[in-house]
């Protein structure tokens, strides 16, 4: 490793700079100044206090006033604000006149985190400014009105609600298990490629276990210190309390490292090509973070995503994390993760061994990464250097592996976690102290709700703690005695609901589906068995609340998972698909020819040539994910196929000039994937469709439009996902553009500066 720098680099370098970057893009854990568009039609004295309390609120800001709703629907598809509220004409009018009358908060759902952040925040405004309104307005009858149903939550983890603390818990691991299992790949594939795997076992006596075991423990030491800069970053940095036991969690990082050291080494040892190793590497590691279960719940995967998270190592690892470090549950609890995550590591590491142990029994044959097929351009033409091109990716098993066949199995693995779309039938527990015709009633309710399903009736608050621990429900609702009495009294009967937030996912379903019950009940007692259209219903819900929030989620208006998370990552995974094999190009020219074969790549001619064919072969994963595979999976297209084509020719044009600029400097084929695999996690945070963009810091969202996946996730998925026109995201496709030719620039001075080195050299 000393003598090798790029392997030095990548288990040191790479997760160093991952963690920091991951660490300073949620250094701000609470989300705040969410821009929001307010349409005021009305433009009274009472339409400006509800302005003015959305823009004291916390978590948004008022960042224009939109003329009228058109204005507002296009500062939000273009990205201008995340929200728009449209309060109408008369509103001061009719709410004197008690007729109910609605203001309208319109939230960009498909930007998931943002949108929701968003609309409780503006559900909170305006609640608090219909309290604060004079009391001629908010004066209510003086007649008899049943109390109402009020749900305290009390959250059990996690009682900030620090984004960051959940989310980087379970990041970094993820990022440290792909590095991890690419390092150990490159180490023992190195054997096959530029060492001799004869030496390597001589060096250990003969002995494959030793050899296996020597190779790796290097690599566990360095990933295992690794593991302690991850904890001190969450416990010394973000502040973030342990409450479990941290025995068992080193023991089960201890696994983590040796179940995916073991892997990476039993790829390379199977196919014995270094090259194909490190991309099925990729291939199984990169998607596990969908199949551990902290984005989108295991209970609510389908069969198929179950069976293949079961055989993820980093699925067990992170179960055993957050139900030691964020629920501070007994060690016994994580008993069953705990054997299970051991036993894989063990099976992974005997079959490394054995297959290690066959290969040395072989005769001794040395296995050598058969030589690429050297193709030059029959003329200096960019359509003769596009030609040759082609030859060549079509020519090299790698390559052709990473742009053309790694996109068709990313599009069938990656989105297989999100498909279910809802979580539904959430277990709770319910521990019901009245025993009265309206608890009975709310628990009715509350299982005939999509979102939660009543899976206990405890008898005492213990009962339902314990199976909240056992993992059996995911939240308490208590019940107190006298509950019904404090409602006839025309009181308010406050319901304490406990919630494990260990998974936002799961705890903002639960709180929906608790409050929606909740809601439902009161307005039966309120109505006292009326037509919910009635003038009755319509009389209680004055009394409750003189205005009413009438909150419609836009272009994901189902909250699904997948329509959310997949379209984005669809376009992260073109760009580093087509970048790695890109790059890997660079390397493999430098192999054939050496300096020769860099030349022949160089010149504007050529890197034109290259690129517009890098552009033909990019097109058929471009449909497969911008066209086939949403109308295959269900999500929303309602953009031009013009639209997004003019937004895709800048985007791969740019990723083309930018691996070939960067690839000037290689001289292997695999550098590109050991430096660039683990950045696909960061990229991802970085553009602010999971992480609002306003919580990231001004230097690092700057540094992250040098990225073309930037721009382009942000415009390809307000065209398609928003129906956004490209005169909508103008601002993204100018910047593709000022991209494409800087780095094709700098790709033909790199190709310039390295022939006149090669020719000073000569001389």
């Amino acid at each position: 490793m000393r003598r090798d720098r790029l392997a030095l680099f990548l288990a040191i370098g790479v997760p160093i700079i991952a963690f920091a970057v991951l660490a300073l893009i949620f250094s701000n854990a609470v989300i705040r100044n969410l821009r929001v568009s307010i349409v005021d039609a009305d433009r009274s004295a009472t339409s400006l206090i509800y302005v003015q309390a959305v823009a004291s609120a916390p978590g948004i800001s008022v960042a224009q006033r939109s003329g009228d709703v058109t204005g507002a629907m296009h500062a939000v598809r273009s990205g201008d604000a995340i929200a728009a509220i449209y309060i109408p004409e008369n509103f001061e009018r009719d709410l004197i006149a008690g007729k109910y009358p609605k203001i309208v908060a319109l939230y960009n759902r498909q930007y998931f985190t943002p949108g929701n952040s968003a609309a409780a925040a503006i559900s909170n405004a305006i609640a608090a400014a219909t309290q604060a309104l004079p009391p001629a307005m908010s004066a209510r009858p003086a007649s008899y009105a049943p109390g109402s149903l009020v749900v305290e939550q009390y959250v059990l983890t996690n009682p900030a609600l620090n984004y960051a603390q959940f989310l980087l818990r379970a990041i970094l691991p993820t990022v440290l298990h792909v590095i991890t299992a690419i390092s150990a790949g490159y180490a023992v594939g190195s054997e096959f490629s530029r060492r001799s795997v004869r030496t390597w076992l001589r060096a250990a006596g003969g002995s494959p276990l030793a050899a296996l075991v020597g190779k790796l423990a290097p690599l566990f030491g360095i990933f295992i210190l690794m593991m302690v800069v991850n904890a001190g970053i969450i416990h010394g940095v973000f502040q973030v309390p342990f409450r479990g036991s941290s025995m068992l969690m080193g023991a089960a990082a201890s696994l983590l490292l040796v179940a995916y050291l073991s892997l990476g080494s039993l790829l390379q040892l199977l196919v014995r090509n270094l090259a194909t190793g490190m991309s099925l590497i990729a291939i199984f590691c990169n998607p596990a973070f969908g199949f551990a279960g902290v984005g989108f719940p295991i209970l609510a995967m389908g069969d198929f995503a179950r069976f293949w998270g079961t055989m993820l190592p980093l699925r067990w690892y992170v179960q055993i994390l957050f139900d030691q470090a964020v629920r501070g549950l007994p060690p016994a609890i994580s008993a069953q993760p705990f054997i299970i995550l051991g036993g894989l590591a063990c099976v992974l590491f005997g079959l490394a061994w054995l297959r290690l142990r066959g290969i040395a029994g072989t005769k001794p044959v040395r296995l050598v990464e058969p030589p690429p097929i050297e193709v030059a351009p029959t003329g200096s033409g960019v359509g003769a250097t596009m030609v040759a091109e082609w030859r060549r990716i079509l020519n090299d098993r790698g390559v052709f592996g990473l742009i053309v066949l790694a996109p068709i199995l990313y599009g069938l693995l990656y989105p297989q976690p999100y498909l279910g779309q809802l979580l539904r039938r959430i277990p709770i527990a319910v521990v019901d102290q009245d025993h009265t015709e309206l608890s009975r009633n709310l628990v009715q309710t509350l299982n005939a709700d999509e979102a939660v399903e009543v899976a206990l009736r405890a008898d005492t608050l213990a009962e339902g703690q314990a199976a909240l621990a056992r993992r059996q429900v995911f939240a308490i609702l208590g019940i107190p005695e006298g509950s019904e009495r404090e409602v006839l009294k025309g009181n308010r009967a406050r319901l304490p609901a406990y919630v494990d937030s260990a998974y936002f996912l799961l705890f903002n379903r639960m709180l929906q589906g608790i409050s929606e019950a909740s809601g439902a009940a009161t307005l039966e007692i309120a109505t006292r068995g009326a037509r919910l259209d009635g003038s009755l219903a319509h009389a209680s819900l004055v009394r409750s609340s003189p205005v009413e929030l009438l909150s419609q989620p836009l272009f994901n208006p189902t909250g699904g998972y997948a329509s959310y998370v997949v379209p984005a990552a669809f376009v992260l995974i073109l760009q580093q698909t087509l970048f790695l094999g890109c790059a890997t190009l660079g390397g493999v020219a430098f192999e054939e020819a050496g300096a020769r074969g860099r030349r022949r790549r160089a010149g504007l001619r050529a890197i034109v040539g290259q690129a517009l064919a890098h552009l033909g072969l990019a097109f058929p994963g471009m449909a497969l994910y911008l066209i086939i595979l949403p109308r295959v999976y269900g999500f929303s297209t309602l953009g031009r196929l013009v639209d997004l084509f003019l937004m895709v020719l800048p985007f791969v044009l740019s990723v083309s000039f930018l691996a070939q600029f960067i690839s000037a400097w290689f001289t292997r084929r695999e550098t590109a994937v050991v430096l660039f695999i683990a950045v696909s996690l960061p990229l991802f945070f970085m553009v602010g469709v999971s992480w609002p963009v306003e919580a990231i810091p001004d230097f690092i969202r700057s540094a992250s439009r040098a990225f073309p996946s930037t721009s382009a996730i942000d415009g390809l998925v307000r065209i398609n996902q928003m129906g956004a026109t490209l005169h909508d995201v103008s601002r993204d496709w100018t910047f593709l553009w000022i991209l494409t030719g800087v780095y094709g620039l700098l790709a033909v001075l790199a190709a310039h500066m390295s022939s006149r080195r090669k020719i000073a050299d000569a001389r």
